[in-house]
């Protein structure tokens, strides 16, 4: 593919971070535009200089020379979406999770194999400077050997801003936040998990979802591995500062996330020394033209995303980077559809083993 590759992308809330760095990237151009709202479609296209422009995600699909296929829109969207992209002969990045239900993790891997084209799960929590800093830790042996990995992930979503269908939501349903970093880390998918809820939520939110939990708590066995990792997850009623951390015990170094925002996260070392760190940016593995991307800068800074994820920690640029590589080099993503399907699945069977009160839940094979 000598062309630079021509992108649709749909859903310009959370996709609005997007489409600039799609269309100053060197590797793409922003093709299309799809969101359902006819007069902000318009004003997306004039600010972005889009011309091609769908309230109807099917004529976009339509589009012949489209080469892949962004898709930022609610959660009950993503399966649906992805698979007719795939259907239709596009390459796909979404967002996370991959789908709502195991069948559809599992349906998805099938599509994306018959249809041959890249997939990729956007996924901001393996690409944020704190995780590419640990991850060059792990890479270089300063960590030495992973002994045990630990993920959070809580947040107050009953700030107003959120689509109406995220109040009640099962934590664990959404948990690839807390559950991606110590899995990239350790590089290995989950073999089976073990939850508890804790708590309740208010009686109208719970009954939304038929999932009473404040807290859900996991502990997931690794595949091939000694590790165990512990995730937990909140998203109502249980105040805390917004937190999307992980902490890695190792035999040299551990890491552990920042207690408060601003304090910086801890390395560990020498037995009993202990030091905050600065994390840098890592701006410089990435082209010239989407440098300032990186910076944590937001397009729409009002939008319940931003306000408590402050830009994810630089990470759009690096996932739209290695979406484009991974089609330019016709090789797998770093998150393909088997790794999605895994990391979405295992949230899923979290929330089964906290329904039928911490019983263990196999997460089923991909062909990973």
């Amino acid at each position: 593919m000598g062309e630079r590759i021509k992108v649709g992308l749909v859903g310009m809330g959370f996709g609005a971070n997007f489409a600039p760095i799609f269309r100053d990237h060197p590797d793409s151009e922003l093709y299309a535009l799809c969101r359902r709202n006819a007069a902000e479609l318009e004003r997306s296209g004039k600010a972005l200089g889009v011309s091609r422009l769908y309230t109807d995600f099917a004529d976009m699909l339509s589009v012949q020379e489209l080469d892949a296929v962004v898709i930022m829109s609610p959660v009950a969207e993503h399966y649906a979406m992805a698979k007719a992209a795939l259907d239709a002969g596009k390459h796909v990045a979404a967002t996370v999770p991959m789908a709502e239900t195991k069948q559809e993790c599992l349906k998805l891997v099938e599509t994306r194999k018959k249809a041959g084209k890249i997939y990729m799960m956007f996924e901001t929590a393996v690409y944020t400077r704190t995780f590419l800093y640990v991850r060059q830790l792990r890479d270089t042996g300063k960590l030495g050997k992973i002994q045990f990995l630990r993920g959070s992930h809580q947040q107050n979503m009953s700030m107003p801003g959120w689509p109406d269908s995220w109040y009640g939501f099962p934590p664990m349903l959404y948990a690839t936040h807390a559950l991606s970093p110590l899995l990239a880390l350790a590089d290995r998918n989950v073999e089976s998990v073990t939850c508890y809820g804790s708590g309740t939520i208010r009686e109208e939110y719970a009954k939304r979802y038929n999932s009473p939990f404040a807290v859900q708590t996991a502990l997931l066995k690794l595949k091939d591995s000694d590790l165990v990792c512990e995730v937990t997850r909140s998203l109502f009623d249980t105040i805390r500062q917004f937190r999307e951390s992980f902490d890695v015990y190792a035999s040299r170094l551990s890491f552990e996330w920042e207690q408060i925002a601003g304090e910086g996260p801890v390395l560990h070392s020498n037995l009993e020394d202990a030091e905050r760190i600065s994390i840098p940016d890592y701006s410089h593995i990435l082209p010239p033209s989407v440098r300032a991307y990186s910076t944590g800068k937001v397009a729409d800074e009002g939008h319940a995303s931003s306000v408590q994820g402050g830009g994810h920690g630089g990470s759009y640029p690096h996932m739209v980077h290695e979406f484009l590589c991974a089609i330019r080099e016709n090789r797998n993503s770093a998150i393909d559809a088997d790794k999605a399907a895994n990391w979405t699945m295992a949230g899923i069977c979290a929330h089964e083993s906290a329904l039928r009160g911490g019983e263990k839940v196999p997460v089923p094979e991909t062909s990973l």
